[in-house]
């Protein structure tokens, strides 16, 4: 018995028209040919959607995969919302793409694309970072930009992120907009794909410098990373666009004792070093940190395919290189640009932090104890982005992270980015190795002045179809299902930010929630823990995320208590996630 609906069977019949290449049509022939039901459907059941990342898909033939023509739809229907949105406007846009396979081929598919719309296309000759694009966007006057990338994804992935003219990726209303007029194109013959040259300016590598040198100006204590030059820096850029301007903005910054792991300093799609390209699981990062352990190194860094994430390994209190997760990360990162610009007087009254839900709140409670305000967004820095263009001009962003290993510090551009995160990574290990102690020091104090919080994520991998639905029915169960405690622990507030409700469970009563909708359920304990569960919205998972908290008297209890705390976490981790 076959499996295929009839939407997914007029999909596939779609593609076997002369309106495909003979490649494409020979490609989906190939499938039915061979019987690979599952694999048809898997192609095919859909259209992608943009999600928290844009597009974001498997690299093949369909309108559920990453191809020709659906990045020439996608481009297509961006090309048309521009022309709706600044009518009376020469329209400009930037466009770039990272080290995954057909990333450069498809980037020039898709300034081919805009080329043929008579829109003005600045086109990376080189692959560069994810935050690149998003300084061009706004550095040339553009309305929009394009990145080719799929962030941290296994290798057979590829993805198309959207931006708008602030250089953040699209957000409502424009990411719905942008998919009415992308699904209003009805035939591949709506979509022009003829190159117009003249359309086309290639932006060199003598635009990194004028990126280095505003993040350059950036830097608050100069003449600390001068007196600690020698500082011992290991870093991978995991095959990725790291290797093009990691090693120059740390030059530039003053940093001579840099290290690269060359194992995994080629740019190549297939990443073979690792099995994922994210520096978030300690596997990929585990070459740069033997390094490191060989060198004796002060810190090891890391960045993903398209450098706008980074992870970070330091030396523990026992001399170990150990790697920190992405809210020690960001913790870090905040005390100490707060800290140092209140040491030189440069705190102001509209200052401002910002971190997703589902990020430690230890970085609230630093920035409090500063009195700085700190921001809250729904999950994807697209948001953190949206907020720094909605306070521009009244408040003044400092600093900004997500759990997910992705930061910035300063406003040059309105996404994550790992360049400017090594650079000032560096240079916080700098300032505090002048004080005598390593960022493993700071992370204790931190914890014994606001708290010892210990963060897991658990993430199930649910892939197809059949996936997706698994997926969606976990979320309705649990709706149906909320517990009414978690590792024998009372909630005591349910937060649905797809109903944008608040509810206490013991007397009923509810509050809104000021954020747009999202699938996400959290759980707040008695103990004041926090527990998420989230789809992804860029790859095929779910995902539960734990934060929990205990006061740390002293340093010498810092192996005890993260025991303590990591038994809580198993305790209320196996009450939630069900696989």
């Amino acid at each position: 018995m076959s499996i295929i609906d009839l939407a997914t069977q007029s999909r596939v019949d779609r593609w076997l028209t002369e309106e495909y290449d003979t490649e494409t049509v020979a490609a989906v022939q190939q499938l039915i040919d061979t019987n690979q039901e599952t694999e048809l459907v898997d192609s095919f059941y859909k259209a992608l959607e943009f999600g928290t990342g844009g597009l974001r898909g498997i690299m093949g033939v369909g309108s559920n995969r990453i191809n020709k023509y659906t990045l020439g739809q996608a481009t297509q229907g961006l090309a048309n919302y521009l022309k709706k949105q600044f009518p009376d406007q020469a329209l400009k846009v930037a466009v770039s793409y990272d080290s995954r396979n057909n990333s450069q081929k498809l980037g020039h598919l898709v300034a081919d694309v805009f080329s043929a719309n008579d829109i003005e296309v600045y086109l990376f000759e080189e692959l560069r970072p994810t935050p690149m694009l998003s300084f061009a966007v706004r550095h040339f006057g553009c309305q929009s930009g394009v990145m080719l990338t799929a962030s941290h994804n296994p290798k057979e992935y590829n993805g198309y992120k959207a931006y708008w003219n602030d250089g953040g990726q699209l957000v409502a209303p424009h990411d719905k907009n942008v998919i009415e007029e992308v699904n209003a194109i009805q035939s591949v013959r709506d979509i022009q794909f003829d190159r117009k040259a003249e359309n086309i300016h290639l932006v060199k590598e003598d635009f990194d410098d004028i990126y280095i040198q505003a993040n350059k100006a950036l830097s608050i204590n100069p003449d600390i990373v001068a007196a600690q030059k020698d500082l011992k820096i290991v870093f991978s850029p995991i095959h990725g666009t790291g290797i093009t301007l990691v090693p120059k903005i740390l030059k530039a910054w003053g940093f001579e004792n840099v290290h690269i792991v060359e194992e995994q300093a080629e740019p190549n799609g297939n990443f073979p070093t690792v099995v994922y390209p994210n520096p978030e699981e300690e596997e990929a990062m585990s070459i740069a940190m033997k390094q490191g352990k060989a060198l004796d190194a002060d810190i090891v860094m890391a960045t993903d395919p398209d450098a706008d994430r980074v992870g970070l390994a330091v030396k523990n209190h026992a001399g170990e290189i150990q790697l920190l997760n992405g809210n020690q990360i960001g913790s870090l990162l905040t005390y100490y640009v707060l800290s140092a610009r209140k040491e030189k007087g440069e705190l102001q009254d509209n200052n401002y932090v910002v971190k997703t839900i589902v990020t430690t709140n230890l970085i609230s409670d630093i920035a409090s104890s500063f009195s700085v305000k700190t921001e809250e967004t729904l999950t994807g820095f697209k948001f953190i982005g949206e907020v720094m263009t909605k306070l521009d001009g009244q408040e003044k962003y400092l600093v900004g992270g997500e759990e997910s290993y992705g930061f910035l510090v300063g406003d040059l551009v309105r996404d994550k980015d790992a360049i400017n995160s090594c650079a000032f990574i560096a240079e916080m290990a700098a300032y505090f190795k002048s004080k005598g102690k390593s960022l493993f020091d700071v992370l204790t104090e931190l914890y014994t002045t606001y708290g010892f919080y210990q963060e897991k994520l658990i993430s199930l991998t649910k892939k197809g179809k059949a996936g997706a639905e698994e997926i969606k029915q976990m979320m309705a169960d649990l709706r149906a299902n909320l517990p009414t405690s978690l590792g024998g622990i009372e909630v005591k507030e349910v937060r649905d930010y797809q109903a944008s409700i608040a509810t206490s469970p013991a007397d009923g009563r509810t509050t809104a929630i000021n954020l747009p909708k999202s699938d996400v359920l959290q759980f707040i304990t008695v103990d004041g823990d926090v527990i998420s569960a989230r789809p992804s919205g860029t790859e095929p998972k779910i995902k539960f995320y734990c934060s929990v908290k205990t006061a740390l008297q002293y340093a010498a209890q810092y192996d005890q208590t993260a025991v303590q705390l990591e038994e809580k976490v198993t305790r209320i981790m196996a009450d939630i996630v069900k696989d």
